[in-house]
C-alpha cells in the first residue's frame, strides 16, 4: 500500500470516528463503559482531536509526502 492510500484511509478512519462523537453529542446517547458513564465534554475534545488528525493526514497527502 502507498503513503497516499494509507494517508487517506487514515483521513477517513479519523473523520468517521470523529463524525460517530458527533452524533453522540446530537442525538444525546448515552455511552456507559464498564458502569462509568461518559460525560459529553470527552465527546467534544474526541471530535475536535480526530478531526485535527484527519485534517493532518489529509495534509500529508497535499504534500505528497
Amino acid at each position: 500500500m502507498n503513503r497516499k492510500r494509507t494517508a487517506l484511509m487514515i483521513s477517513a478512519v479519523f473523520a468517521g470516528i470523529g463524525l460517530l462523537h458527533f452524533a453522540r453529542i446530537y442525538y444525546d446517547w448515552s455511552a456507559i463503559i464498564g458502569g462509568w458513564t461518559v460525560p459529553m465534554w470527552l465527546s467534544w475534545i474526541a471530535v475536535m482531536a480526530c478531526g485535527a488528525l484527519s485534517y493532518f493526514a489529509l495534509g500529508l497527502l497535499r504534500k505528497g509526502k
